[in-house]
């Protein structure tokens, strides 16, 4: 009896990652890839890239498009559908989800002369949800992992097939990816991995179902020389073409010719280890640890359906800069379908779907909620789209609710240049300042956030240099890397918000004390704080492509200093592009350097990748401290050092009846 190889590939880059980045994921996995398969015309196989992706290459590398176009028309090559710009399905509305779906089946028809009736789900985020979403464009069948199987309750045993389920009278086709293949290819030895397929056929399987990322042929860790410059890709598709037992085939003819085995009702979740990288750090702890003492005592394969951990959304609640841009991009989108059709152009909706890609939204061993170049792509079509919308249909310009449902009243102040919102929680700081006119958002920082992984710090040298691979090559989920030094205190959490405009109070002894008992005050825009024989008043407006804070204090036993902290967002980070200019056009540094400054009234802060500068200016002299605000995070790649913003302090000495007036103004370029 033969076994079934459905052997499927994915392929996928941010929006907004450099083009560096790509098309070395091109030079060193995709075109490696279809040069190694293009010699193979009866190993048949599917693949699905994503359509931002697919635009790229079709623009940077033309030759590969058209050797893959190749392959389609000769029946070699199944595509998969899925969102345009690769958004989670279950996080954006059921309209967007049309869209995403409609838009990148479009383009692969018009491209690859072929329509898909299948599916992958972005990071198998599976929530039933999409069913009806997906069956209305014209998926039939989607591949999720064997696991979400297990945890509804099915026996490893039978999945070896695909399995029906229903929404509102819907009905779409699941197909189990299999662990056990994901986890051997390509890292176990290519004749390992043939001879394990073809035990699987002596066992009496029907398929052997694989479907996961194409970087791990070439990108990840190890990979290039293990897959292609020693040639695991070739022997392992050679040794398939030359096994009696297997055949390869696509997900559609097989689906074409077998009968459901039945039906089955998913519980939402997604792979396992995304599992435990949903979860609050304490508590990901807790379940990791769980997880290998299970596996110590020899019961994990068996318990593991019941070990189940968080889910996706868990990063809305874990993350609020990501429950913010969240928020943010379902209004948008709300607005945008409120238009009327005509107005609804193609340019409108890229720009919304490119601001669901999911990558930033997210963090784990992948995901790029840390890396600040990939939060600035999705605010930066965010921001287009609402730069149109302003002028279709404007925002009130002034506007209250709790639009990210965290407790906390937002109040937003709006006109045609500039949106920025205020949180009452206390801080009473911006936790957006947007500039409509360079598409950028000045408060798109992250805060340090304790991570599981933090632990791993101290002992990860000592773990890396007593591992050994033995045969094949270490998986990215068990590499421990340093991409920079980590000194200890880099990876301390952050106790208050990274904000602009956080406030402190420093008394006669020189004590900072946290000013965030801010209350409402009688005006739209203001917040009074008030203590034993002071009152400090503080009131934000706007003015063109200006935001200015207005700081009043009163009374007879003010504070020796009022410090304001300005967390600033700018692309080129600690790169060469950014740096400090003074009123005399002097440069003391860039914003990767620390700054002190005595008696400063006036500083631009110049970036060459925002294309433009934002000009900082007070009515009375401050003390300035500036320094770079960075983060410890972990990727495939390793521990890094990521720097998310500037942050600023000016202090002053505050006297009744004197105003400090601090005003931010974008400058675009020229």
């Amino acid at each position: 009896m033969t076994i079934s190889l459905l052997f499927g590939v994915h392929a996928h880059q941010p929006v907004g990652n450099f083009p560096a980045v790509i098309d070395d994921a091109h030079i060193r996995s995709y075109g490696m890839f279809l040069r190694v398969m293009e010699r193979y015309p009866e190993f048949r196989f599917s693949v699905h890239f994503s359509g931002w992706l697919l635009d790229v290459l079709f623009e940077r590398f033309p030759d590969d498009m058209a050797r893959l176009a190749a392959m389609t028309r000769r029946g070699q090559v199944e595509w998969f559908g899925s969102g345009d710009c690769e958004p989670v399905l279950a996080a954006i509305p059921h309209r967007d989800r049309v869209t995403q779906i409609t838009t990148l089946s479009d383009k692969i028809e018009r491209r690859f002369g072929m329509r898909p009736s299948g599916a992958w789900l972005t990071e198998r985020v599976w929530e039933s949800s999409v069913v009806t979403s997906l069956v209305a464009t014209g998926i039939r069948y989607v591949a999720v992992d064997d696991y979400h199987f297990l945890c509804a309750g099915e026996d490893q045993d039978r999945l070896d097939s695909f399995f029906s389920t229903d929404e509102d009278g819907r009905r779409l086709d699941l197909f189990p990816i299999s662990e056990a293949a994901r986890y051997r290819l390509p890292f176990s030895p290519a004749g390992e991995a043939v001879a394990w397929l073809e035990d699987l056929a002596r066992q009496g399987r029907r398929a052997a179902i694989y479907f996961d990322d194409i970087e791990k042929f070439g990108i990840w860790p190890e990979t290039y020389a293990w897959v292609y410059e020693k040639g695991w890709l070739t022997q392992f598709v050679e040794g398939v073409l030359a096994s009696k037992l297997i055949r390869t085939e696509t997900y559609a003819d097989y689906h074409a010719r077998e009968k459901t085995r039945g039906i089955v009702y998913l519980p939402t979740t997604s792979y396992i280890e995304m599992n435990e990288w949903t979860l609050p750090a304490p508590r990901a702890a807790t379940y990791h640890a769980l997880l290998e003492q299970e596996k110590a005592a020899g019961r994990f394969e068996a318990h593991k359906p019941f070990l189940r951990g968080g889910i996706w959304r868990n990063f809305m609640s874990r993350y609020t800069e990501a429950n913010w841009m969240h928020k943010r991009m379902l209004g948008a989108s709300r607005r945008l379908a409120a238009l009327p059709p005509e107005q609804r152009t193609p340019e409108l909706q890229e720009y919304l779907h490119r601001a669901q890609a999911n990558d930033a939204y997210w963090h784990g061993l992948f995901g790029g909620l840390y890396l600040p170049h990939l939060r600035r792509a999705i605010w930066n079509n965010l921001l287009m789209l609402e730069a149109a919308l302003e002028r279709l249909a404007p925002w009130p310009r002034l506007q209250q609710g709790d639009l990210d449902h965290d407790g906390h009243v937002e109040t937003a102040l709006r006109n045609p240049f500039i949106h920025a919102y205020v949180r009452d929680d206390g801080h009473a700081s911006l936790v957006e300042f947007s500039s409509l006119t360079v598409a950028h958002n000045f408060g798109d920082t992250l805060r340090a956030y304790a991570e599981a992984y933090h632990a791993k710090i101290d002992q990860a040298h000592a773990a890396h240099a007593t591992q050994d691979a033995g045969e094949g090559i270490t998986s990215a989920h068990d590499r421990v890397a340093f991409l920079h030094t980590i000194l200890p205190g880099d990876a301390d959490p952050d106790e208050r918000p990274r904000g602009i405009f956080v406030d402190n109070l420093v008394g006669s002894n020189d004590m900072l004390r946290p000013l965030d008992f801010y209350a409402a005050g009688d005006l739209p825009g203001s917040w009074i704080a008030t203590g034993e024989g002071w009152r400090i008043g503080k009131t934000y407006r706007l003015d063109d492509d200006a935001l200015s804070v207005v700081f009043r204090a009163e009374g007879k036993a003010l504070p020796k200093l009022i410090e304001t902290e300005l967390n600033l967002a700018l692309p080129s980070c600690d790169g060469y592009g950014g740096r400090y200019v003074l009123a005399d056009g002097s440069v003391p540094g860039g914003f990767g350097d620390a700054l002190e400054l005595a008696g400063m009234q006036r500083i631009t802060l110049d970036d060459s990748e925002l294309r433009g500068a934002l000009l900082i200016e007070t009515s009375q002299p401050v003390r300035l401290e500036a320094q770079p605000h960075r983060t410890v995070s972990q990727s495939e790649a390793g521990f890094e050092k990521i720097m998310q913003a500037v942050c600023i302090t000016l202090a002053w000495s505050p006297a009744t009846g004197l105003d400090q007036i601090i005003t931010l103004r974008v400058i675009p370029a020229s």
